[in-house]
């Protein structure tokens, strides 16, 4: 079963593991590979959106009298790339990325932009496999820490 570890750590058994799959998978692997399945880049932009709002549903909910300017610098604050790299560093992403050997030997797996990247996709990934009450119970958490 592809990456059971990550799926136990997430309580998530995708139904289309292919999704697991593509979110895991660094352009550089397919670039280096001459394969023509597809990289994370796409559900990184779907997974963006997504954190976005999961982001401002939560923090609208959580502080009822608080002002837009505020919320929003909350939700900046969530969502950074520094912030979602430091979940899927927790999450070990980086261990189960597929990257090309350039991008490996300058050490792409620690590399925060590629791990935010890669939580952006595998939140994606979940809302594509199990859609959004799923992917609620499995980011909120991850979120709030």
């Amino acid at each position: 079963m592809i990456n059971a570890e990550l799926q136990t750590k997430l309580n998530v058994q995708f139904h289309n593991p292919y999704l697991l799959l593509q979110a895991l998978t660094h352009r550089s692997f397919t670039n280096e590979q001459g394969e023509k399945e597809p990289d994370n880049e796409r559900l990184e932009f779907l997974g963006d959106a997504l954190l976005n709002y999961l982001a401002a549903d939560l923090l609208y909910k959580r502080f009822t009298g608080a002002q837009e300017g505020y919320l929003t610098r909350l939700r900046s604050a969530l969502v950074r790339t520094e912030s979602l790299g430091g979940i899927a560093r927790q999450l070990g992403l980086g261990q189960n990325l597929r990257m090309g050997r350039g991008e490996e030997r300058n050490n792409g797996r620690e590399r925060i932009s590629n791990l935010c990247s890669a939580f952006e996709a595998l939140v994606a990934a979940v809302y594509l496999d199990q859609g959004l009450d799923t992917l609620r119970k499995v980011t909120l958490p991850l979120l709030e820490d």
